[in-house]
């Protein structure tokens, strides 16, 4: 070349140069590798992306968890994935081993990064160099390996960053949910769950509720007639629960002025048939739950008939406590006569005597003093007042639970005997209570202060014994046996000290065995009870037995009842009850009954009755009775007919000579003027409680009942226990007879509205029910917003759905409202927004990682206040790669 010279020689010492360089480069690279890496892996090569993949698995959900992708392959955190399929594993401070196992605790597994390999079970997996990536939070393998070691299949989706986790094992996460949802159903049960709203008790200074009437009128033609009437009455009285019983019998003046004309003594209100009270319950309270005042009930050693006026405090709960096992509980009343079965104030259970005045109920044998009573109420209209208390013998506390009831107060009998009580017990442990008390009462001749000692005590776990011991009056001790079967015995045994003056009675011992078992079949059903009780007398004794057989065959009700009674140098008296109960044609229920003794080889008595109920609800019976012994012959006719608000009887009876009409009718009023509900009902309501559901339009979106937004119909709501009751008039719900003081659980549901737009903001309420009040609680309907759109990835000129993009709604503040998913075909939907303005886009944070970007970045929306909600449909979001 003219003009230059090249000079090859220096050329060629400097290219030798640069290719030693870069040889030596290579060799020492491994041993300045970054961070630690001295086993010279590619880990931070440049073509592994870190990033993060939303891990789905079906039936738990998805996650994001941390990843590296290279040439469209995933390589997923070990530690994260195991952390949210909860599989135990635990990576080395070196982060060169990840060790555990899988499920099972005898299924090792060991992820070695040195040796690339992992080692499960019994087999070895050997790994290439980019199987298994070691980066700075840890172990990262390729997707594959999860399905060829642990059998865990994940279908990488590198479109949507997005992994599709398949286990044919069930999973600790899918276990550990099933489990959640089981102990969820559990707690739905038992009213465990947790609420978005609890609604307590609002304490007023007075409010009427409820009220229970009845009235009974006989006119005994040419003979005393009397009229009988109660009204029971319950509200609230400076934040306490007060009822009065008011009772009014004109039968009393009849018989005066027939036989004393000039007599200006005339009691038609006795002052010991009226009852009043006044109760402070506060179940939160531990040292002293429960104030009462008026009318006491209290459980005497002593022998005293007489209600008692005066005050009592206890730290015993209104409401049940759990029960441990159920106590038979069984007796004699009416005919016919329907029973309710009262634990501590709340029904709890109702039956039917059969055809002889036999009934039953399995009392829940619950922890602590219970107070159990019955109420009984005869077909036309009669009803007892005079409330039978039953003790339950079994008084069990939790371990180490104390609890006690003071008493005092003056009985309204001629003396005004002076009562006092106190008593506590106390959980030593959950088979054994003890407790010990004093006892006053000023009419005692003598020793007038009765101090006692109790206890309660489970043997084995069916075994049951109490004992009480008072000084110088008695001891006694019952000891219960049951089986799983319901095959109950028990025995009961008293002595009496000889001159004590407590008892009225003098016996001197009292034995009793009672022996139960029921009987079930298809179309057959048996109740056999064997009771005999023997009582002890100076120089005396005298025995009962009695043999029981109720039940039902092929709807043909049967009672059979055997007595007899032996008493000392007497012959035994032994006659039996026959009573059947079977329909013939025209629906007619006939009842035969009959007595026959068996000293004398005769029927003593014979009755029949036949019943026909009518238009649903009223019942037609026509009755006859004789009765050998006594020569009365009875018979009659009565129709009975069940209102909405009362029910009505009318009867007419032909006594020899003598005819009686009866006129009877009883119900309930129940008025809330805050919530707006005022009804009537052909049953009792005074002690129960209630709520009313009012549900209405949130037009404004306050959560609250303002002038103008219009009631909603179609409101469904799941609850336990209680009557439910629709208004049609203004859509509002009420739930009655619910138990006092307790907390109820309501799930509210909108599937029954009329706009799939209504949505219920908070859905599960806990209630604490008031005694004698209807709870008014507002329900506020909103009307949501429903936005939808499809999202497309442009490719050249073609427009494809693309599934698994984020989409983000956002407030008008920029506060996060929701993030969806797209679908398989690109299509996202979202219900849920409330009037307002919004924000909805792709996310970025996706994009970004997926190297896409978006036409339009974001969408402008405004939720309109309309009743029938807003729907927002029309919005588009297309992608393209950048």
């Amino acid at each position: 070349m003219t003009g230059s010279t090249i000079h090859i020689a220096p050329l060629l010492r400097h290219c030798c140069k640069l290719v030693c360089i870069l040889l030596l480069a290579c060799c020492i690279s491994p041993v300045f590798a970054k961070d630690g890496d001295k086993d010279g892996d590619n880990d931070e090569d440049p073509k592994f992306d870190e990033t993060s993949i939303l891990v789905v698995l079906q039936g738990l959900g998805g996650t994001e968890i941390p990843a590296v992708v290279k040439d469209e392959t995933a390589y997923l955190s070990i530690t994260d994935v195991f952390n949210f399929l909860k599989i135990r594993n635990n990576l080395s401070e070196s982060m060169d081993t990840l060790s555990g196992f899988y499920i099972s605790q005898d299924a090792i597994f060991l992820i070695d990064k040195k040796n690339n390999r992992i080692r499960f079970r019994d087999k070895v997996f050997n790994l290439g160099p980019e199987d298994l990536v070691k980066m700075e939070t840890g172990l990262y393998l390729r997707t594959d390996y999860f399905n060829k070691v642990f059998d865990l299949s994940c279908q990488f989706n590198f479109r949507s960053l997005s992994v599709n986790v398949i286990s044919k094992a069930e999973l600790p996460a899918i276990r550990e949910m099933r489990q959640q949802v089981i102990y969820r159903n559990l707690n739905k049960l038992k009213g465990n769950i947790a609420a978005d709203t609890t609604i307590g008790r609002s304490k007023q200074l007075f409010k009427f509720g409820m009220a229970n009437w009845s009235v009974v009128s006989t006119q005994r033609l040419q003979n005393v007639s009397d009229t009988w009437f109660n009204l029971m009455m319950g509200g609230t009285l400076a934040g306490g629960e007060a009822t009065v019983s008011l009772n009014y019998n004109n039968f009393a003046k009849q018989q005066l002025s027939a036989t004393h004309p000039d007599s200006n003594i005339v009691r038609p209100f006795d002052q010991r048939q009226q009852y009043y009270r006044l109760r402070f319950v506060n179940n939160d309270r531990p040292w002293l739950r429960q104030i009462i005042a008026g009318k006491i009930f209290t459980p005497t050693i002593a022998s005293l008939f007489a209600p008692i006026v005066g005050v009592q405090i206890t730290n015993t709960p209104t409401t049940h406590r759990r029960a441990y096992g159920t106590y038979t509980l069984s007796n004699f009343t009416d005919p016919g006569w329907t029973v309710e079965l009262y634990i501590n104030n709340a029904l709890v259970d109702y039956t039917v005597a059969d055809a002889a005045g036999f009934y039953t109920f399995q009392v829940p044998l619950m922890y602590g003093n219970s107070q159990i009573r019955l109420r009984f109420y005869g077909p036309w209209g009669e009803e007892r007042f005079q409330e039978e208390s039953i003790n339950i013998p079994f008084n069990f506390l939790p371990a180490g639970e104390f609890e006690y009831t003071a008493s005092a107060g003056v009985a309204e009998d001629t003396a005004h005997s002076k009562l006092g009580r106190v008593q506590v017990n106390y959980g030593l442990s959950g088979k054994l209570t003890v407790g010990a008390g004093l006892e006053y009462l000023s009419s005692i001749r003598g020793a007038n202060t009765l101090p006692f000692v109790t206890t309660s005590m489970r043997l084995v776990s069916n075994l049951l014994f109490s004992g009480e011991y008072t000084y110088g009056v008695r001891a006694r001790g019952i000891l219960s046996y049951r089986t799983r079967t319901n095959f109950q015995a028990e025995l009961n045994y008293t002595r009496y000290r000889r001159d004590q003056k407590a008892i009225i009675y003098n016996w001197l011992e009292e034995r009793k065995a009672i022996i139960s078992k029921p009987f079930f079949r298809k179309n057959f059903s048996l109740f056999a009870r064997l009771t005999v009780d023997q009582i002890i007398l100076p120089g005396s004794y005298y025995t009962t037995t009695e043999w029981l057989l109720s039940g039902s065959l092929y709807k043909v009700g049967t009672s059979l009842s055997t007595y007899a009674i032996f008493i000392k140098d007497e012959n035994p008296f032994v006659y039996s009850n026959l009573a059947l109960t079977f329909p013939i044609p025209g629906r007619i229920m006939l009842t035969p009954q009959a007595q026959y003794e068996y000293n004398s080889n005769r029927f003593i008595a014979v009755r029949c009755e036949a019943g026909k109920y009518l238009f649903k609800n009223g019942y037609l019976n026509v009755s006859y009775e004789k009765n050998y012994r006594t020569g009365i012959t009875n018979y009659g006719i009565g129709l009975r007919y069940d209102f909405s608000f009362a029910q009505i009887g009318f009867s007419v009876w032909r006594n020899n000579n003598v005819t009686t009409l009866v006129e009877s009718a009883r119900g309930s009023v129940i008025h809330d003027g805050k919530a707006g509900y005022t009804g009537v009902d052909n049953r009792s309501s005074v002690g129960s409680g209630g709520v009313a559901f009012v549900p209405f339009l949130d037009i404004n979106n306050n959560e609250r009942y303002d002038a103008g937004e219009p009631r909603v119909d179609g409101l469904q709501l799941k609850h336990n226990g209680g009557r439910l009751i629709r208004s049609l008039r203004d859509t509002s719900i009420a739930i009655l007879d619910l138990e006092p003081y307790a907390p109820y659980l309501f799930e509210l549901e909108p599937t029954g509205f009329e706009s799939v737009s209504w949505r219920i903001r908070k859905p599960a309420i806990r209630v604490i029910i008031e005694p004698n009040q209807l709870h008014r609680i507002d329900v506020p309907v909103a009307v949501q917003g429903e936005v939808s759109g499809v999202v497309y990835l442009k490719e050249d000129t073609v427009l494809k759905e693309q599934a698994g993009i984020k989409i983000c709604i956002y407030r008008s503040d920029s506060t996060l409202v929701k993030c969806i998913l797209t679908e398989t075909d690109g299509y996202f939907n979202y219900m849920g927004l409330p009037p307002g303005d919004y924000v909805i886009q792709p996310d970025p944070a996706q994009l970004k990682k997926l190297k896409l970007k978006t036409l339009q970045p974001a969408y402008n929306l405004h939720i309109s206040s309309r009743k029938e909600g807003d729907v927002i449909d029309d919005i588009e979001f297309i992608l393209e790669r950048k």
